[in-house]
């Protein structure tokens, strides 16, 4: 029991240190990570976004940071499967804990958001934000285009979010409109996987729809992203809903026909050559889960998403 730790989210004596806790137990920050708003030496940082006063349909994803901290316990210690490697061996990561918003006053939530990312990216470090429902993505691609000019937006989704609105409405559905009129993605790097609805626009960006995800195989789908964005700059933005509510009963807008979690796992693995700049996990509702089966899917791919960046960091060390 000497070398065995409890409560390493608040006892870690570095940011690269290995956690001991058990799963069942110990506080719960995003893979035991360090809870702290000390952004100094952080190569990378997951930040929590409980918001979901934009959901068209079912609401519960202001609940999502917490349930992806409580599924994420799973992967500490070991070497994380498929990287082979212990994440955090080489690259400082902590949990920022959550962005603090008035719930009373909702026209106030992308200026707080995107005023909060800001603080966050200004320190250079990588972010990786849980919602919270899609709208959150729209104030953090603001705050990512500032600093790297227009993105190539690779969204995972069962919606293309490319509804029309007036600008001041706060809605989930309508952010990657605003993002490719307003400049801020570029629609011909842009690309889109798992769409299984329709909506008036598409603004240019490639689609790959559900059945022809369905037709083609975790390499393929790589590639198209890959191939697509051609080296610019990349927001990897992923809805859970993207999956089949098979795998991803948790969410508000669930849509029959999607992916295996499996599939879309082989395909983040996949996307090394991606330059990824930021990245959130979005739309898991706990209320709607059962037994966390969203939830572990939503912190797995959050956790491919930190070993896509280990792997960059460590390649670039």
């Amino acid at each position: 029991m000497a070398e065995k730790s409890i409560d390493h989210a608040f006892m870690a004596t570095s940011l690269t240190s290995s956690a001991t806790d058990p799963t069942f137990a110990g506080a719960l920050s995003f893979m035991r990570r360090r809870f702290t708003k000390v952004l100094t030496g952080a190569d990378a940082v997951v930040w929590g976004i409980p918001f979901d006063a934009a959901t068209s349909n079912r609401p519960g994803t202001r609940f999502g940071p917490q349930a992806i901290r409580r599924a994420s316990a799973i992967f500490d210690n070991d070497p994380q499967y498929p990287f082979n490697r212990d994440l955090f061996a080489e690259m400082a990561v902590i949990d920022y804990g959550d962005c603090l918003l008035d719930y009373g006053n909702h026209q106030e939530t992308p200026a707080a958001i995107e005023r909060q990312a800001n603080t966050i990216l200004d320190s250079g470090a990588f972010l990786l934000t849980l919602g919270g429902d899609h709208y959150v993505t729209w104030p953090l691609l603001k705050a990512h285009a500032a600093r790297h000019g227009p993105l190539a937006l690779v969204q995972f989704d069962a919606h293309q979010d490319t509804w029309l609105d007036d600008n001041q409405r706060i809605d989930h559905g309508s952010f990657v409109a605003r993002a490719a009129r307003d400049g801020i993605i570029d629609p011909d790097r842009s690309i889109q996987i798992g769409i299984r609805t329709h909506a008036p626009e598409d603004f240019g960006i490639r689609i790959l729809y559900g059945h022809q995800v369905e037709e083609m195989n975790a390499p393929e789908i790589a590639s198209a992203i890959v191939s697509h964005t051609k080296d610019a700059p990349a927001y990897l933005t992923f809805d859970i809903d993207c999956l089949d509510p098979a795998y991803t009963p948790g969410t508000g807008t669930p849509v029959a026909g999607g992916p295996s979690s499996a599939k879309i796992l082989s395909v983040l693995q996949r996307l090394q050559q991606l330059d990824i700049r930021g990245a959130d996990v979005v739309e898991v509702s706990p209320p709607y889960d059962h037994a966390d089966i969203t939830a572990i899917a939503g912190a797995t791919v959050a956790m491919y998403m930190l070993g896509l960046r280990a792997e960059r960091h460590a390649a670039a060390r």
